[in-house]
């Protein structure tokens, strides 16, 4: 009998050293918080022709995604307009008030053209001065369709360095191919493609991330997706 409590206890003693112990709750979340990767920031552009969403990828271009963030939460962007609209090829922003004003900008971002996102249909990239790959500020243009003569290639200058590509339209592209179809002219100091009646991009907001309690209480874009 003895020797049976003895093997008993034995066994007892033992168990710490196989059993997996169960995790707490705030273990478990910080496991799930290690492993969950951040969603991708979301920004809404509401323009006076409609709401427009667009989705950033950090990933591939982190210094250009911060770069437009920034833009974004200073404000810099609401009350600038679409200057230029190129049908079947971009419409381009971010840079200018309705009188045509040129706002004032932050020291440029090195160039990410060469990240692997092609400029397609629906995708944002950074407008940069011709001849200076390294020249990014504020100003971006949506691919109304595919641009591949916008992409870096293998032995790139400067001047044909590509356009980095950032983001994509994931709503409103129905409100991009509005802007594509107005009426443009001559307006200095451009020598054509400006809308006759200014597209404005009237409020720049970024979304809280999906589930969280700001979110729900974000309002919603209403349009086209995009695949």
């Amino acid at each position: 009998m003895l020797l049976r409590i003895l093997t008993l206890l034995a066994g007892l003693f033992m168990l710490p050293a196989f059993a997996t112990p169960t995790p707490v709750p705030a273990q478990v979340a910080a496991e799930d918080a290690v492993s969950t990767p951040a969603p991708p920031p979301r920004v809404m552009l509401v323009t006076n022709l409609g709401e427009i969403v667009v989705e950033l990828d950090p990933v591939a271009a982190p210094k250009t995604v911060e770069n437009f963030l920034a833009y974004a939460r200073d404000g810099h962007y609401n009350g600038t307009i679409f200057h230029r609209v190129v049908p079947g090829l971009l419409v381009q922003a971010g840079g200018f008030t309705p009188d045509l004003q040129q706002k004032p900008t932050r020291a440029p971002v090195p160039s990410e053209a060469d990240n692997g996102l092609g400029n397609r249909r629906g995708t944002l990239a950074a407008a940069r001065e011709r001849g200076a790959a390294d020249s990014a500020t504020a100003q971006f243009f949506i691919n109304l369709a595919d641009n591949p003569q916008f992409d870096r290639r293998a032995g790139d200058t400067p001047y044909t360095g590509g356009y980095a590509v950032f983001g994509r339209v994931v709503l409103g592209m129905d409100v991009i191919e509005r802007i594509a179809a107005v009426p443009t002219a001559a307006k200095a100091p451009f020598t054509g493609w400006v809308p006759v009646t200014p597209v404005i991009i009237e409020r720049v907001q970024v979304l809280p991330p999906p589930g969280s309690d700001d979110a729900a209480r974000a309002p919603a874009a209403a349009g086209e997706t995009v695949p």
